[in-house]
């Protein structure tokens, strides 16, 4: 079986920058799963993966614009400290989710200051080029529950309660 669209595949993968620093591996877990076509991760890794089958091993290099996007410089922002009530320390590296007009977003302190904090609404991994080291471990049919929810529940997938 070969991957394409509404399938749902397994992969075992490390993630390095371009200094060859790991950011991300599934190494003693198990395998990634997601469905193929969902945008259930980034394009350019789900591009590599179309056609590829049980076994194959790839290595990717995917580009910022193929990945979490270039750095933005519009998505830093002074916020007043008194948006942060009921924390009691805020520091550079801390992150939160804030409420926009696009929905949820994870932002990233990059400065206090005396009664503003600096944060950076950009994915921590925006501008990067990623290096994915990759290994097809299981293809299968997705569900129609799963389609319907977008996601691959079970081993590697996501659990409903």
């Amino acid at each position: 079986m070969q991957i394409s669209a509404e399938k749902v595949v397994h992969i075992h993968y490390t993630l390095t920058n371009d200094e060859g620093d790991v950011l991300d591996s599934s190494e003693g877990q198990n395998p990634l799963a997601y469905i193929h076509g969902q945008g259930n991760i980034i394009p350019g890794l789900e591009n590599a993966l179309a056609g590829k089958q049980v076994g194959d091993r790839l290595s990717v290099t995917v580009s910022p614009e193929e990945a979490y996007g270039l750095r933005d410089d519009d998505l830093i922002q002074a916020v007043p400290k008194t948006a942060f009530e009921g924390v009691e320390q805020i520091e550079p590296g801390m992150q939160f989710h804030a409420e926009t007009p696009e929905g949820v977003q994870l932002v990233t302190v990059i400065e206090v200051l005396d009664d503003e904090v600096i944060l950076d609404g950009n994915h921590p991994m925006a501008g990067m080029t990623l290096n994915f080291a990759v290994e097809v471990t299981d293809i299968r049919d997705a569900t129609a529950e799963e389609l319907d929810h977008g996601h691959v529940h079970g081993l590697g997938g996501h659990h409903h309660d």
